[in-house]
């Protein structure tokens, strides 16, 4: 009996959203989120173990694989992959097969810097992240050539969208609440993934003419309550800017690695949600 009850709350919760292509719930929602603390911890211990730096370099080092795992799971999107397979491409099985990915090459590359045979592994490591990312965009551009696409318009609109938002987010910041360090890269790229993910997030449900849906248990409930998904970009001005605040706050009190790996989270929740959203409009319409 009990028994039977866990393996209903287990499929109704986690396994047929999954399956099912549906939005996330409220349940999945909190498993997740404590799910990414976890990993984020352990990451930080293993790198602190393996005497890897999670410094600015490492992180741009790495953001090719951000740019991979959100181009793979819209590979899912095209249903070009027809068995079971396909649900490792789906949230969140694609975050555990990109950071499995992941670790592989930065292992791989950590090794031939050790024996002598690279001189920097960030190079190599980097350099696979980027062939592997073009190898998916060349995959993903033969399909959508030979299914009615690729729908290039929708890369300047939601680009102009993101730039607008961006430079106008990033300006109040620096000229008006005079935080100076908004001008670092890290902090630009923070700003740009959480613009870019609103500003695919609007445009694919207030303006395609494809009936997207937002997956997520607070859009969802503040698209409703609002009548437009333009409040996603509210949404993101409520996080972005305490948590923006925050970081400046105990930039030089908290360890950096720990810093840098917290604002690398940050990043990876916007630019790789935003990103796959605007790859699966551009195959699809």
């Amino acid at each position: 009996m009990i028994f039977d009850s866990v393996t209903t709350f287990i499929d109704t919760y986690y396994i047929n959203p999954v399956r099912l292509d549906q939005p996330y719930n409220i349940v999945s929602t909190l498993t997740y989120a404590i799910i990414l603390i976890i990993a984020l911890l352990c990451i930080y211990r293993w790198l602190r173990w393996s005497g890897i730096a999670f410094d600015e370099k490492f992180i741009f080092a790495t953001i090719p694989f951000v740019v991979l795992g959100a181009l793979v799971r819209a590979i899912y999107d095209t249903h070009m992959v027809t068995s079971d397979l396909q649900f490792l491409l789906v949230t969140p099985p694609i975050y555990v097969v990109t950071f499995l990915y992941t670790v592989a090459a930065l292992v791989a590359t950590r090794t031939l810097e050790t024996k002598g045979w690279i001189r920097d592994f960030r190079t190599g490591y980097r350099n696979i992240g980027i062939v592997s990312a073009a190898a998916v965009v060349l995959l993903l551009g033969s399909w959508a050539l030979g299914h009615n696409g690729p729908h290039i318009e929708v890369i300047f609109i939601i680009a102009g969208m993101t730039a607008l938002a961006t430079g106008a987010v990033w300006a109040f910041m620096k000229y008006i609440l005079k935080w100076n360090q908004v001008s670092e890269p890290l902090f630009v790229l923070l700003i740009l993934g959480q613009m870019l993910d609103a500003s695919a997030t609007s445009y694919g449900i207030d303006l395609s003419p494809v009936n997207y849906i937002e997956e997520h248990v607070v859009g969802t409930a503040l698209i409703a309550g609002t009548g437009t998904a333009f409040s996603m970009f509210l949404l993101k001005l409520i996080v972005l800017f305490p948590a923006v605040y925050v970081l400046q706050l105990y930039r030089k009190e908290a360890e950096p690695d720990l810093w840098h790996l917290i604002l690398f989270a940050m990043i990876v929740l916007g630019f790789a949600i935003g990103l796959r959203n605007m790859t699966q409009m551009i195959l699809l319409g």
